[in-house]
């Protein structure tokens, strides 16, 4: 009561930032005059003169207002497009880091180009972040063209068969357009190159994200992922592909049956009789033998099958969750409608949806790097970000980003109208009544967008238009290539549209239709002369108006939502298509008692209201009441859905700390001209720690194992030296004494070898030998870390805190992974044997090549975290080939399962001990 009171006087903190940048506005206004007397010449000389009072120390927020003043004279100039003074706001919000909310139509676009132009002038690059190729490459060329006249290179970098040569170009740029997912992937490949000129990416600046809401929340639960090959295990799904069908599913979890669904956990549970059932079907298939337990050890992975295609069968729709073409099953963005290629799910569930749809099914991953979006996007020196509806989730913004958002005013007041939902009990009633509603739009001329929440609801919805005589296009997954044009027109008198989730399309629906395509077209049709070019562009703005005219008349852009989705997010950015710049418009939402949202998240209350009210057929319910009953059930979902990302924020943060260490560990060893330093630490850390093993410390000489560290020394770390003689030679020495003495033998085998080659041939071998064993090892290291966060819940019943214990373990595999590091590059470079230098130059290239090639053929894919163990991949032959002739005298100590002497990686037995 006392905050409302006080919200009064002073008004909200979002209407006093606005209030504070109004007064900045005038100040570029202030500026507009004076800039319009400045020639062409004059006014691209402004950032040679912004970037010169830059070096002399003035700040980027000094030069904000003659900045944002040169930006808008030159767009005029450019485009004839001047921003609007909520547009100026937007700018200036976008460089203070936070995050602008402006309605659709307001033109986020344009508004970026003030911040991303100031922030440019650095020279240390700032990166514009899109939801898809076709909207980088669109707004790349077209605001590329502002930029440009001022100076400013531009670059873009889209997914697919994109030349790293190309990359690294484009980085360079003062600015780059691109996606998410393509910054994210880059950052994760230029951690796995094994030359420093081959990284692609710059130390990450400035970022705008467009689309926020839709990148940092609805993207944020799934992590960038780049995998390579595991075992091949494909068959062992075709046969799991059968037994979903001889199960019997329970309709409630106490009913009887073989397995129960959770639709809200989005889980499959086996009862105690399905357990018993699947054992019997296991065993009649010959899949266990007689006698053994589902649960034995050596079943453990077909259970994980199972349930992976219990889930395929069960969880996962097609045309919902997923769509085939050309032989392969691709994931639909839940969120924008948008097909994912080279998207795979993890947990086998991919390869589960291959066996369900007898396409060909794909070799289980290992991931080889992997990180989030909220991870990723947190290195940034400064983000900021814009979208159309931020405002439900500015506390997540700020709690997980530290980034507050601000709700722009509208250029013009906003004067459509949204009316109340109408439940109906069923589908069918629903579908009938926005057939009708539509019907009557079309006949009046209105303009319809009809949204859906699947590629399944819109196919229904076409087929009742098909039937019905009422021409409409169809915009979803499996129409993705026609998006611009169909959005582009869906403004036109009469025009019906059906799409799947509305966010991020990047084109307003203009009532009309959109003119700036054939304005285009005759602007570049080189047949006509410029007067012929005027008077064509005059006529088809003459017909536009008379179009525009009609459908205001009409009432606008009517939306109709056919259900709601999990998100209110998403339903605001349906409604936000209609009533942009201040035009007319509408929008409802049908609803039916059997929708997804309020069977599974409504709640009983909701279920017995139906039941009172006993409706009668084709009648809808219109309350607030109910439409508040049904906002909460979103809320619900949304709280859920936030629990669920920070969760996986506090998990990935152990990772992202462990990430961080190891990648700038690695980059020091790319960027190291000598290592000469580095590698004598590592060693004698080894050497010292080795001896410890077999003298502990501040213990008697009763209790040392001298042999035992001979044959060691001679047997597996390549060093000759008996320490018990050494030892017994002179009584005076001490433990402490032994470790110095081998750390100097162990020198003098290391130093020989160097010298035999020559210090930049074994320079170069040694760090590709560092960076193959520290990449191979981390990536064990990652999926030990999927692996303990799989079970660490278990630890809660112990009255453990798993997030503690998660934490605590992780460290202490951490360690390990450091010491098998060490131990993995001690082992190959002081037990390799190299003749020539020559060799140690062949025996380099043939690493780096191998690694290399690793790296190339993991980034052809791009899956979901794969949680199951995968076998670790052979390294690859340190001595560049097939194995050589060595002195036999060599071989005398090493065991059969011990790593062949000659560094090719393998075990003895299938190396040198094979040959003999």
């Amino acid at each position: 009561m006392f905050d409302g009171f006080l919200t009064k006087i002073f008004g909200s903190r979002n209407q006093r930032l606005v209030k504070a940048y109004r007064r900045r506005c005038a100040q570029i206004n202030a500026l507009e005059p004076s800039m319009k007397k400045l020639s062409d010449d004059e006014l691209k000389a402004k950032t040679g003169e912004f970037r010169a009072r830059l070096d002399r120390g003035e700040t980027l927020d000094s030069l904000l207002p003659e900045a944002f003043a040169v930006v808008r004279e030159a767009s005029v100039r450019v485009m004839g497009m001047r921003h609007f003074d909520v547009q100026l706001i937007g700018g200036m919000v976008l460089h203070d880091g936070k995050i602008a909310e402006m309605r659709t139509g307001e033109g986020k676009t344009l508004t970026a180009t003030l911040a991303v132009y100031l922030n440019a002038l650095t020279g240390r690059g700032v990166h514009v972040v899109t939801v898809n190729d076709y909207l980088a490459s669109r707004d790349a060329r077209w605001m590329g063209r502002l930029y440009k006249w001022l100076g400013l290179s531009v670059g873009v970098i889209l997914s697919g068969e994109q030349d790293p040569a190309v990359k690294r170009e484009a980085y360079a740029c003062d600015i780059t357009y691109g996606t998410n997912n393509e910054f994210g992937f880059d950052y994760l490949r230029d951690n796995m190159e094994y030359e420093p000129g081959n990284r692609r990416q710059r130390p990450l600046n400035y970022a705008i994200v467009d689309e926020v809401d839709s990148i940092l929340i609805d993207e944020a639960r799934t992590p960038l992922i780049i995998s390579g090959p595991a075992e091949d295990n494909v068959e062992l799904y075709r046969e799991m592909d059968a037994i979903p069908a001889l199960l019997t599913r329970q309709k409630g979890e106490k009913e009887p049956g073989d397995y129960w669904v959770d639709e809200k956990a989005h889980q499959v549970y086996l009862s105690d009789q399905g357990h018993e059932t699947v054992e019997r079907i296991f065993t009649e298939r010959g899949l266990i033998k007689n006698g053994r337990s589902l649960y034995s050890p050596q079943n453990i992975m077909l259970m994980h099958h199972l349930l992976a295609a219990l889930k395929a069968h069960t969880l996962f729709n097609r045309d919902q969750h997923y769509v085939v073409q050309n032989g392969e099953v691709i994931i639909v963005d839940e969120f924008t409608g948008r097909l994912m290629p080279g998207r795979r799910w993890s947990d086998g569930i991919h390869q589960a949806i291959e066996a369900k749809e007898g396409v060909k099914i794909q070799q289980e991953t290992q991931t080889m790097a992997s990180i989030t979006f909220q991870n990723y996007f947190r290195m940034y020196d400064k983000l900021a970000g814009m979208t159309g509806t931020a405002d439900t989730e500015a506390y997540e913004f700020q709690d997980i980003y530290g980034l507050e958002t601000v709700v722009i005013p509208t250029n013009r007041p906003m004067i459509r109208r949204d009316e109340q939902d109408r439940v109906f009990k069923t589908e069918r009633e629903k579908y009938a009544a926005i057939l009708k509603d539509v019907e009557d739009c079309y006949r009046r001329g209105q303009p319809v967008l009809v949204g859906t929440t699947s590629i399944d609801n819109s196919e229904i919805i076409s087929k009742l238009m098909d039937k019905a005589g009422i021409p409409h296009n169809v915009l979803n997954a499996k129409q993705h290539e026609k998006e611009a044009l169909v959005v582009a027109e869906a403004g036109r008198p009469g025009m019906v549209t059906i799409a799947t989730n509305m966010a991020g399309r990047g084109t307003d629906i203009v009532l009309g239709g959109s003119i700036s395509n054939r304005i285009e077209a005759i602007t570049h049709d080189d047949s006509l002369t410029e007067e012929q070019k005027a008077a064509q562009i005059e006529k088809e703005k003459a017909q536009w108006q008379k179009l525009h005219d009609e459908v205001v008349k009409n009432g606008g852009l009517r939306i109709i939502g056919s259900e709601r989705h999990e998100s209110r997010r998403i339903d605001n950015q349906l409604r936000g298509r209609s009533g942009r710049q201040g035009d007319p418009g509408s929008s409802a939402f049908y609803l039916s008692m059997e929708d997804n949202l309020l069977r599974i998240f409504g709640g009983d209350r909701m279920k017995s209201m139906a039941e009172r009210l006993k409706l009668e057929e084709g009648v809808p319910i219109e309350s607030r009441m109910l439409s508040r009953m049904i906002e909460n059930a979103q809320r619900k979902v949304e709280a859920r859905n936030y629990d669920i990302r920070k969760q996986l924020l506090e998990f990935d943060d152990v990772q992202n700390d462990q990430r961080h260490e190891i990648y700038k560990v690695r980059n020091e060893i790319l960027d190291s001209k000598d290592l000469t330093e580095s590698l004598a630490e590592m060693r004698h850390g080894f050497y010292s720690d080795l001896v410890r093993r077999y003298v502990p410390p501040e213990t008697v000489e009763d209790q040392w194992d001298l042999e035992g560290l001979t044959t060691a020394l001679r047997g597996e770390w390549a060093v000759d030296f008996d320490a018990k003689r050494w030892m017994e030679e002179d009584e005076s020495r001490i433990d402490d004494d032994l470790v110095q003495k081998v750390i100097e033998e162990a020198d003098k085998v290391y130093n020989a070898k160097v010298e035999l080659v020559g210090a930049d041939a074994w320079n170069a071998f040694a760090r590709s030998v560092l960076l193959q064993v520290l990449d191979q090892t981390w990536r064990q290291h990652i999926s030990s870390l999927d692996l303990l966060r799989q079970g660490i819940f278990l630890r809660g019943y112990a009255q453990k805190q798993p997030k503690q214990e998660y934490k605590r373990e992780a460290f202490e595999m951490f360690k390990d992974l450091l010491d098998i590091t060490r131990e993995g590059v001690i082992r190959v470079l002081m037990q390799v044997q190299i003749q020539m230098p020559e060799e140690a130059e062949a025996a380099s290239d043939a690493t780096t090549a191998e690694a290399q090639r690793q790296a190339a053929a993991a980034q052809a894919a791009q899956p979901e975290p794969s949680s199951v163990t995968e076998p670790e991949s052979e390294p690859a032959s340190l001595s560049g080939g097939e194995p050589r002739e060595l002195d036999p005298s060599i071989f005398e100590h090493v065991g059969r399962n011990d790593p062949c002497p000659c560094g090719s990686g393998k075990k003895f037995k299938d190396c040198h001990g094979r040959l003999s």
